[in-house]
């Protein structure tokens, strides 16, 4: 709510809280607002902001569901120009960032880690498409606000907790957290239940804090002289597209080594220079390279 208010709402969110603000409004009211005004013990407005027809969708909001529908169409555009035959530049290219992902996650999971390669690539997508929409005149990028960077750092938690207890059972699950010396197993399983607990929080500050900070830095610069309006942002873009393409590496490395933590192997064997074999991206004739199906 509180880069909603300083910055200038995108057209497109007005104009859907014109056509859905009301009802929505009149939801929030009826059944949202008490809830959190009994949660917090205070007036939810005075936490979240004024409860109004303008705000009942918040900017975020729609800026992430149009962050999933550019994410959907970028994964359908690119699937379209696949071809074995005459692969494109940007086919190689993706080629190249689909193996270079692929093959950390093999180096820091081991190779059975690659049944998570679609979850993994998912929020390496999407987040980084989320980082760049804020270089789009008209649109913000939806990770400069906390409540999208929680909601994506309580998603990769949930996600590695899961795969934890599906793979080791729940009691083998909470077992990890002691270590191996039973005498300090107890302090152990306490500090690392917190330090797990945390981790939805410091995957989302993280993310947010540079995003936020970087479109703070470009928004102050801009507004010193008429001159620094579009000269100095412009020659600072770069190192903006290289904090979107860092911090969506961060998240995803972060999230590989959260799942190579819960996540063991049990039936490889044979290795091979990345630690188990088989596994290796195959080049058919047209000069195409080939990830092998898993299951």
């Amino acid at each position: 709510m509180l880069l909603q208010q300083a910055e200038h709402i995108p057209w497109i969110v007005q104009k859907v809280n014109d056509l859905i603000g009301v009802p929505v409004n009149q939801f929030e009211l009826k059944y949202t607002k008490p809830v959190w005004d009994k949660f917090l013990g205070t007036d939810a407005s005075k936490v979240f902001g004024e409860y109004t027809p303008q705000t009942a969708v918040p900017w975020y909001t729609v800026m992430f569901i149009i962050a999933c529908l550019l994410s959907i169409l970028v994964i359908w555009l690119l699937k379209r120009r696949l071809s074995h035959d005459e692969p494109s530049g940007q086919q190689q290219t993706l080629e190249v960032g689909v193996l270079a992902v692929r093959n950390l996650i093999v180096d820091v999971i081991g190779p059975h880690g690659v049944k998570y390669f679609p979850v993994v690539a998912t929020f390496g997508v999407l987040i980084l498409i989320s980082n760049l929409m804020g270089f789009i005149p008209g649109l913000l990028a939806p990770t400069s606000s906390t409540s999208v960077t929680f909601a994506l750092g309580i998603s990769s938690f949930v996600y590695y907790n899961y795969i934890g207890v599906k793979e080791n059972g729940l009691l083998g699950h909470l077992k990890h957290f002691m270590g191996p010396v039973l005498a300090i197993a107890p302090l152990l399983f306490i500090i690392e239940l917190i330090s797990n607990l945390v981790r939805p929080m410091s995957l989302g500050i993280r993310l947010f804090g540079n995003l936020f900070g970087d479109e703070q830095i470009l928004g102050t610069i801009s507004g010193l002289a008429p001159w620094t309006k579009w000269g100095i942002p412009v020659l600072i873009m770069p190192l903006s597209l290289f904090v979107a393409f860092m911090q969506t590496f961060i998240f995803v490395l972060l999230s590989i080594i959260y799942l190579s933590e819960v996540s063991h192997g049990h039936d490889e064997h044979g290795h091979d220079e990345h630690g188990g074999h088989g596994h290796e991206a195959t080049t058919d004739a047209g000069g195409v390279m080939t990830l092998p199906s898993h299951t």
